[in-house]
């Protein structure tokens, strides 16, 4: 069975009754602090920690950095500013979100594919609970060869289909 997976642009974030704006703000903040933040400044990320990390407010992190509060919501303000700039020039956190959806489309894939085997192929159960939990704990599978040892050819078993196998 195929599926036909499509990416949904967003050009404006819909109004959410239940989600306050400027919690869908702090949330694109976060997304590209993941990935821009260490090109801030460290006065820049130290404040953006404090704010969004340790959720201290604006007069909490002034009073703890001996700065007026309006110098703290400047410097939050310059940073949201700052992050935008670089997602705009450089796409990395656009590029890594397409290649999350890719990844999870090919993911979807081996997973009604495991499924699918599992009802063809029942001998098969062991090796394909081997898979499937090498998938959800992101480690590579140990398929045991006849001789019961996993497939790492550096504990002396073999890889799947590789022709290596015993003799």
């Amino acid at each position: 069975m195929s599926r036909t997976f499509y990416k949904a642009i967003v050009k404006e974030v819909p109004e959410h009754p239940e989600v306050p704006g400027n919690m869908l703000k702090d949330a694109e903040f976060l997304r590209l602090w993941d990935v821009y933040g260490p090109l801030l400044t460290a006065r820049q990320r130290e404040i953006a920690d404090l704010y969004f990390n340790y959720d201290l407010s604006l007069g909490e992190i002034a009073e703890e950095k001996g700065v007026s509060r309006q110098s703290v919501s400047d410097c939050l303000h310059k940073c949201r500013a700052q992050l935008r700039a670089y997602e705009e020039k450089l796409g990395f956190s656009k590029a890594l979100e397409e290649v999350s959806l890719d990844f999870s489309r090919c993911l979807t894939r081996v997973q009604n594919w495991i499924a699918a085997q599992r009802s063809e192929h029942p001998g098969w159960g062991a090796a394909l609970d081997d898979l499937q939990d090498a998938l959800e704990s992101g480690a590579e599978p140990g398929i045991p060869d006849e001789s019961g040892a996993a497939g790492d050819p550096a504990a002396g078993g073999t890889e799947r289909g590789n022709g290596q196998g015993k003799e």
